[in-house]
């Protein structure tokens, strides 16, 4: 090797593995290797390129036999764990780390890797020691600080996790797997927005970047942006089936919007090893009880083994589900769920919300309403952390709102040039009777039933920079008429394009009553059908369930109470003002009189009379929102007046009410 073209072929063939061209590197190697087929640097480089290029099996050999002649050369040992660590041996691998590090007990490398594979192998706090000691040795190497940071957040130092992780970034500004690791240490920490401009910024340095999108579409979830994170999931799944944190994540959001078919087909094939493999079993176990298997799934959770790393809420839930404990045992399992679910770092953030408001479901059917309210508090508590509120954002949002969208506005402002009668909106407070009125109207046959659709979001979005803010009002209201023309176009040709024969087709977003002013100038020929419903029957509605999208006021009866109130105000707002014509609906007209109230209805929307409408409960529509249980039902009473029994519950809420006047006599 000391002649000057084998030194210049080895040069090159350094030169493109260190540019992470491992095909070309390997070929480069190989032919090296003719010329000197012993030599253990050769087959130690040629080895570790073969694994770099995914052929671990082809290079393996090659490391172990570079070891077995080079014994004292501590990189033999280390590039031997390495391709030992990607044939998943990993107390092999951890050996031959330990190993390197005794033989140049100066350098960081080799304690990086055992970090690495010590926690891949389920031993947090061994990976937490070697990572510390690299960190010793150089404190200026990112990888380090990244080991460090990675095992501290698996012994629930959360805190020094994000310290060391703050590190590795500011070392290595451009390394997107820190990014990534720094986000997840913000997620665990409740830092919403920390966690998303870590995911972001890992975006931005490598765009495409499957694992810090799955993550950042996950937290989007959590954010209440369903949409746009499934969006995201399915693209990932589409051109990487491999990635497993994408797949993981996919389920998780379809078996929450109660897909459970389409979750089970992502788990296909055997599990994955590891503690991701235990998640995987979990996930596909939570598919199978969905669609009442639970015989397979009860089988299946008998082959768990292993740690349980973050499937630990999920099996405890599978366990209590399955198990068919009584008594004593029952409650023992319980209580164990619900230590997990408060514990700060049991799990991930979602499944101790879902665990939070699955044991509120089973206090509240015992009925043990405190201790039901209890955990429906604690899961809101948690959704809180990712969809933050202030009564003063959301004030001067309704004060800019009226303000820019008055009589004046409507009497003098221009508006969109179309009179297309289509669309109605179906507006109101979740929980009020829109899904129920939808599926009404959906079941006439010159009617299409469009679901929550987020075209009024995204039209705002777009030409006003924002949503929900006094700035986007202004701007809102200040569009020309050509620009509403345009806009409207775009809007109506999107809305008939499912049912082009449709003589009226129904947006029922219950926040888009938070924009009837700007759908008033962008669509002349809307109708309007509000919602109502008793707001203490609307409040226990809202905060007993885990409801998908965007609803930050949820989470504290306080501010759910006085939302409701700010809600009621703008809609009297609207009546005053609007140009539209308005009708409005109580959940308990339809109950009371649901035919007089279907040919109100139906007349205000020009329609004749379909005796479709009356077996709405018999469609096969789908429907995504929390209602969708109760729309399969024919009409009943069982939600009118049910706040009664939790009255001394909902006192902040009703303290609210009552200061907005939103209460009917005491005598009620």
């Amino acid at each position: 090797m000391s002649d000057a073209p084998a030194e210049s072929a080895l040069q090159a063939a350094l030169g493109a593995y260190n540019g992470g061209d491992y095909a070309t590197a390997t070929a480069q190697f190989a032919a090296l290797r003719r010329r000197a087929p012993d030599d253990p640097t050769l087959l130690r480089l040629h080895g570790l390129a073969l694994v770099r290029a995914d052929e671990v099996s082809a290079g393996l050999p090659l490391l172990a036999r570079a070891r077995r002649l080079a014994p004292a050369d501590p990189l033999a040992s280390l590039h031997h764990g390495v391709g030992l660590h990607a044939a998943g041996r990993l107390e092999a691998a951890i050996a031959a780390f330990r190993d390197a590090a005794a033989l140049r007990p100066q350098d960081a490398a080799a304690l990086i890797n055992l970090s690495v594979a010590l926690l891949d192998h389920g031993d947090a706090p061994g990976a937490r020691e070697a990572a510390g000691q690299a960190v010793l040795r150089d404190a200026g190497a990112a990888d380090a600080w990244l080991a460090l940071g990675r095992a501290l957040a698996q012994t629930r130092e959360l805190g020094a996790a994000r310290a060391a992780l703050r590190k590795a970034v500011g070392l290595r500004p451009d390394h997107a797997a820190s990014r990534v690791s720094l986000g997840l240490a913000c997620y665990r920490l409740g830092d919403a927005e920390g966690a998303l401009h870590a995911m972001r910024e890992a975006l931005r340095i490598a765009p495409g970047d499957a694992l810090a999108e799955a993550n950042l579409a996950a937290l989007l979830g959590l954010r209440g942006e369903q949409d746009e994170a499934m969006q995201r999931l399915r693209g990932i799944v589409a051109r990487a089936p491999q990635a497993l944190t994408a797949r993981l994540n996919l389920a998780a959001q379809l078996l929450l919007e109660r897909d459970p078919h389409a979750a089970l087909a992502l788990f296909e094939g055997p599990p994955p090893a590891g503690p991701e493999g235990v998640l995987w079993r979990a996930q596909r176990m939570l598919g199978l009880v969905a669609l009442r298997r639970h015989a397979e799934a009860h089988a299946e959770l008998a082959e768990v083994s292993g740690p349980p790393g973050d499937a630990k809420i999920l099996l405890a839930w599978l366990h209590l589900v399955l198990d068919g404990a009584q008594g004593a045992a029952r409650t023992a399992q319980i209580e164990h769920l619900a230590s997990l679910a408060d514990d700060e770092h049991a799990a991930l953030l979602e499944h101790r919300i879902m665990a939070h408001f699955d044991l509120g479901d089973l206090h509240d059917a015992a009925p043990d309403r405190a201790a039901a309210f209890a955990h429906w508090h604690k899961g809101h508590r948690l959704l809180g952390r990712m969809q933050p509120f202030a009564r003063s954002r959301h004030t001067a949002f309704l004060d800019a709102t009226m303000r820019r969208f008055d009589a004046d506005r409507f009497r003098r402002g221009p508006r969109a040039d179309t009179a297309d009668p289509a669309p109605v909106f179906i507006v109101g407070m979740p929980r009020s009777g829109t899904s129920l009125t939808e599926q009404i109207l959906a079941a006439h046959p010159l009617v299409h039933g469009a679901g929550e659709r987020l075209a009024v979001y995204k039209t705002l979005l777009s030409h006003a920079g924002s949503v929900l803010t006094p700035h986007s009002v202004a701007r809102a209201a200040g569009l020309d008429a050509a620009t509403l023309t345009r806009c409207a176009d775009h809007f109506l040709a999107e809305l008939h394009a499912p049912a082009p024969q449709a003589r009226r087709v129904t947006d029922k977003m219950p926040g888009n009553s938070l924009h009837l002013g700007f759908i008033a100038t962008l669509l002349p020929g809307a109708r309007v059908i509000v919602c109502t419903r008793d707001p203490r029957d609307i409040g226990l509605s809202i905060f007993r369930r885990r409801f998908l999208g965007y609803h930050p006021y949820a989470h504290d009866l306080g501010d759910l109470g006085w939302y409701i109130g700010a809600h009621a105000r703008l809609l009297d707002h609207w009546r005053q003002v609007l140009p539209l014509p308005m009708l409005t609906v109580a959940l308990a007209d339809w109950i009371e009189d649901f035919a007089g109230t279907l040919a109100r209805v139906l007349a205000f929307l020009d329609l004749p009379p379909a005796e479709e409408c009356a077996r709405f409960h018999a469609s096969g529509r789908r429907v995504r929102t929390a209602s969708r249980d109760q729309v399969r039902r024919p009409i009943n009473a069982a939600g009118l007046g049910r706040w009664r029994a939790y009255r001394q519950q909902l006192a902040p809420l009703i303290a609210e009410l009552e200061t907005a006047g939103l209460l009917p006599p005491p005598n009620d």
